[in-house]
């Protein structure tokens, strides 16, 4: 299993808010610090806003925060908001052609191996991700003198 870079892209921001906490943070910022899109950031940050896992506050003072508190967000319920597509091969969609379909025993164990990847994301949250690592990811993303101390 792969997961896009939408959902690569949306763990980072959500790490990056999460660490900045009460600061307010920008598109242009979170795209400078992982070196990744503006453009391609925007679309991630709005599909993160249209769900409710952030705020966006428009205006002079305005920018980025996490809607939710770190250990409500779960990184399976994210995965599953944020992969469009987790049909793993074609059987598993509904313009299935596969000859071999009826007599195949690949997608019932592929639908199993799905369930259990997601299951144990499902016992992860976003705050898991941070932990005590929060001081080697302010330091990593060279927020040291952004932010106050904790």
């Amino acid at each position: 299993m792969h997961l896009t870079r939408f959902t690569d892209f949306s763990l980072r921001v959500l790490m990056y808010l999460a660490v900045k906490g009460e600061q307010r943070s920008t598109i242009a910022e979170i795209a400078e610090r992982f070196d990744i899109s503006r453009n391609h950031l925007m679309k991630v940050v709005q599909d993160l806003n249209h769900h409710g896992y952030i705020t966006s506050i428009r205006g002079k003072n305005g920018g980025l925060l996490l809607k939710r508190d770190p250990a409500s967000i779960s990184l399976g319920e994210l995965v599953r908001t944020t992969e469009r597509d987790l049909a793993l091969v074609e059987c598993f969609g509904d313009d299935n052609e596969c000859i071999i379909t009826p007599a195949c025993r690949l997608k019932p164990i592929l639908a199993e191996a799905l369930s259990a990847f997601l299951a144990v994301l499902d016992h992860y949250t976003l705050a898991d991700l941070l932990g005590q690592r929060r001081s080697r990811l302010i330091s990593l993303l060279q927020l040291d003198d952004t932010l106050p101390d904790a």
